[in-house]
């Protein structure tokens, strides 16, 4: 006979006080109980002819082996021949056998509703567990019994112990006890329950967790339960963290993923897990849902905040669905639909993904709509949708979207954006110039845009905005500004120069923070970009004090004084670009010549060659300092010569030139770098030869611009070609002639080259190099008129071509 209520000995050996315990109150089992062929207690005892009992399926069992495989049949226990296979039901031991049972298990009741309590020991406990678990899994009756019995709740209390092994086998008894059956798993629910298993979900690898997932699988198999799991704090949260965890088994990930399943029946667990990163739920429902769920899941989706990634994959998924909601006659159904747009078009492949749907022309429409058929609050997030959109790789020049299939940046579009601008408030009139800066941010539609502008007239209005309040209105304002600059630089610059005070405005914005800000280098970057021949431009500059503060804003960044940011850069190339625009304008403008000398530009832009890494400030530097070179030798000090005596006036011979010292080679007078802008009286020159290795072109045409003033008409060629020896600039010189890299720097390399070559040293030296004769000769045949000319003189100097005027001196 056994004599133990729990054969399972996975809690191992059992104290002797328990053994004698169970004795005690558990009734034996008796052997002709058990099936001598599968060793259990006979639910279906049968009798055969013989006369031996056994479990009806087990001898049945036995029955089909020995027809399988061709053996006589016989008595399993005797090994006696059978002649038949006929079955009786020993319904007398059956009944025997059942009554037992109850009355066993209802001492075993007894005993586990006595060992469900926390002050029992463990081994107490989990032996009670077992045996519901057991018996719930024998008969659906028995899970009946147990919820009877009240000892669901009981069950429940076990999660509260001190012992893991008592709290796993609580939640694994527990989902036993719910497996299909509703009553049950409304009772386990009741109260803070399902927060208590929810917070097993925490553990981090561990088997409560698993277990965890796996009631709350049961449990959310019953509707009205999906609510109650998903309204506790975290649940859904852990649930979704589990299904994308590498470092789960995938039987739990496969169960937390089918429990989640359950819960998308209640529509707010769908937007929790929208919002906890799952998001295909909420996007089949907008799919198939009915129309009021659709715009409910809508109107959450808008509220969102969403990955990248998220918004292309909401775009691919319902991306035409909500621009057909978007066209809906249904204004609460629009709104939605615009605000979840708005959401997914602000990354350039979502984006993207709305143009080939065909979001353009429903939003045009919405834009240029009266009021009464849309609000201008729905306007707005119209404006901010066509504002992120513009801003995607699409060819905007070519969809069409007005009434006549105009193209986006047809007159007709353009024009009544404008319109629109000039007559609605700023929040849409900041979004509107978002959009017309996109499109002249693109090469491919700036020249549409720049046309429609210049046909209405728009650039005073526009030019209006360098002054609104509101930052992000000037903000848009002044890099559309920008963009339009260098294909409507005169109309800008005549536009600033007006009586409305928006270059003072523009100048206060470039000023107004120590720290460079988008605002700031765009606004810079706007003067930077306008035509340099304005001297009405560049003197109401001075007039306002412009230079001065500029120059103030590149020392203080060249000395890393404001804090370093991401427009850092282009601010200050925008500086150095408007401050460049004073030595345009030395030869006609007293002020300016001083302003050069009481801040030592020279010496300012010459530092900034230094600039590595910067371009653009490299270059404009050069050319600034070709500008002020060439202004030298018109503000270099030439020497006084005396008048000679009475007799060295009559007798020459008697006269003698004094000797002049510490005047410029070059100039033939006094100079200096802050007065005369000398570039021989600074590091200029070495600086500048070493740009000419440079790998931007443009840098090293500025910077040869700048060296040529050293050769030019009007000052001492000689000494110019003297000072570039010194400082070994002549190999670069030719080798710049050599590379022939650009049209431009070939003709300005041709013409140094000449000059150099009129030094008979270097002449006899360059005539030995074949590359230098073959660049000129090359120079003499492809280039143009006067570039011919020049070749021609230089391969005269180096005996490749013949000097005529030597043999007839007289033609």
């Amino acid at each position: 006979m056994a004599g133990n209520w729990d054969e399972s000995h996975e809690i191992g050996s059992q104290s002797d006080d328990s053994f004698q315990y169970e004795k005690l109150h558990i009734e034996p089992i008796y052997d002709a109980f058990i099936c001598p062929l599968s060793k259990q207690v006979m639910t279906d005892p049968v009798t055969i002819e013989n006369g031996q009992t056994f479990e009806r399926a087990a001898i049945q069992n036995w029955f089909n082996e020995c027809k399988e495989s061709n053996r006589k049949l016989v008595c399993p226990m005797t090994l006696k021949e059978l002649k038949t296979t006929d079955m009786n039901p020993s319904i007398a031991l059956r009944n025997t056998i059942e009554e037992w049972s109850a009355r066993n298990e209802a001492v075993q009741f007894d005993m586990a509703r006595v060992s469900l309590n926390l002050s029992c020991p463990e081994t107490d406990i989990l032996r009670a567990l077992r045996f519901v678990q057991r018996i719930c899994q024998q008969s659906v009756s028995n899970k009946h019994i147990i919820r009877n019995s009240e000892l669901i709740p009981m069950i429940v209390d076990m999660l509260k112990s001190s012992s893991r092994r008592v709290r796993c086998r609580t939640l694994k008894t527990l989902r036993v006890v719910v497996e299909d059956d509703d009553d049950n798993k409304e009772i386990m629910a009741e109260g803070d329950n399902v927060r208590t298993v929810v917070k097993f979900l925490s553990h981090e690898k561990s088997k409560e967790r698993e277990d965890a997932v796996s009631l709350l699988f049961e449990l959310s198999k019953l509707e009205s339960l999906c609510d109650k799991i998903g309204s506790v704090n975290g649940a859904i949260l852990m649930l979704v963290g589990m299904t994308s965890s590498k470092s789960e088994n995938l039987l739990t990930v496969e169960m937390a993923d089918k429990t989640l399943e359950n819960l998308e029946k209640n529509e707010n667990n769908v937007r929790q897990m929208a919002e906890n990163g799952r998001l295909q739920p909420l996007l089949t429902l907008i799919l198939e849902g009915s129309p009021e769920t659709k715009l409910s899941m809508a109107s959450y989706l808008g509220e969102l905040a969403l990955s990248n990634d998220v918004k292309v994959l909401v775009a691919r998924t319902v991306g035409s669905s909500l621009i057909n909601l978007m066209k809906s006659g249904n204004m609460e159904s629009r709104e939605a639909a615009l605000k979840a747009l708005n959401q997914v078009s602000s990354c350039d492949p979502s984006a993207k993904i709305l143009v080939d749907e065909g979001i353009l022309s429903p939003l045009v429409q919405h834009l240029f709509s009266g009021q009464n058929q849309l609000p201008m609050r729905l306007k707005e997030i119209s404006a901010t949708i066509l504002a992120n959109i513009v801003t995607s790789d699409c060819e905007f020049d070519s969809i069409p979207v007005g009434p006549n299939n105009q193209t986006f940046v047809s007159e007709y579009i353009i024009h009544n954006l404008l319109h629109l601008i000039s007559n609605t408030g700023p929040a849409i009139e900041g979004k509107l110039l978002q959009v017309l800066v996109g499109l002249t941010s693109s090469p491919a539609t700036l020249t549409g845009v720049v046309s429609a502008i210049k046909s209405s007239g728009a650039i005073n209005g526009l030019v209006q905005f360098v002054e609104a309040p509101q930052q992000d209105l000037r903000l848009a304002s002044i890099k559309l500004l920008q963009n339009l600059s260098p294909n409507m630089g005169q109309e800008l610059a005549s536009s600033l120069r007006g009586t409305a005070g928006q270059l003072s405005g523009l100048i206060k914005v470039i000023a107004e923070n120590i720290a460079s800000t988008e605002e700031q280098a765009a606004a810079v970057g706007i003067l930077a970009d306008l035509p340099e021949e304005d001297i009405g431009l560049t003197r109401q500059l001075l007039d306002e004090g412009a230079f001065e503060m500029m120059i103030s804003r590149i020392r203080m960044i060249r000395q890393g004084e404001p804090r370093r940011s991401r427009f850092v850069t282009p601010y200050l190339e925008g500086l150095v670009g408007v401050l460049s625009r004073i030595t345009f304008v030395l030869p006609n403008e007293p002020k300016a010549v001083s302003l050069c000398r009481d801040h030592d530009l020279t010496g300012l832009f010459t530092e900034l060659l230094q600039q590595s890494g910067l371009d653009k400030v490299q270059m404009v530097s050069a050319y600034a300092l070709e500008n002020l070179s060439q202004e030298s030798k018109n503000l270099t000090k030439l020497p006084e010569i005396p008048e000679p005596g009475f007799c060295g006036s009559i007798f020459p011979c008697f006269s003698t030139q004094p000797v002049m010292t510490g005047l410029c080679r070059v100039h033939r007078g006094s100079c200096s770098q802050r007065d005369t802008f000398c570039l021989l009286e600074g590091p200029a020159l070495p600086r500048l030869v070493a740009l000419l290795d440079h790998a931007d072109v443009k840098v090293v045409e500025a910077s040869l611009a700048a060296l040529s003033t050293l050769l030019d008409d009007g000052v001492n060629i000689e000494g110019g070609v003297a000072v570039l020896c010194e400082v070994e600039g002549i190999k670069p010189v030719l080798d710049v002639l050599l590379e022939k890299q650009t049209e431009n720097l070939g003709r300005r390399a041709v013409w140094v080259v000449e000059r150099l070559l009129r030094t008979d040293d270097i002449a006899y030296e360059v005539s030995g190099d074949p590359n230098v004769s073959t660049a000129l000769v090359d120079a003499f045949h492809n280039g143009d008129y006067s570039t011919r000319q020049i070749a021609e003189r230089a391969l005269r100097h180096i005996d490749k071509i013949p000097n005529f005027s030597e043999i007839f001196p007289n033609a």
